[in-house]
């Protein structure tokens, strides 16, 4: 008796272990996506208006208003 409750305890505990495993996996994957993006936001703020100009440029180009 007191063999099985130590069996399915040490079974729990695997389970919980690994749940948290998983848990943890995803929180630095949505780190790694925060940081991206972080990144991306400031690299667009940074280049908004060279990137307007060129596209300025290709509007009057084509023979746009």
């Amino acid at each position: 008796m007191l063999y099985q409750i130590f069996v399915q305890a040490k079974e729990w505990f695997s389970l919980m272990a690994a749940r948290e495993e998983k848990g943890q996996g995803l929180i630095e994957y949505a780190l790694i996506i925060l940081l991206v993006s972080i990144v991306v936001i400031v690299a667009l703020t940074a280049l908004g208006p060279q990137i307007s100009a060129v596209y300025d440029q290709i509007t009057t180009t084509l023979g746009g208003t």
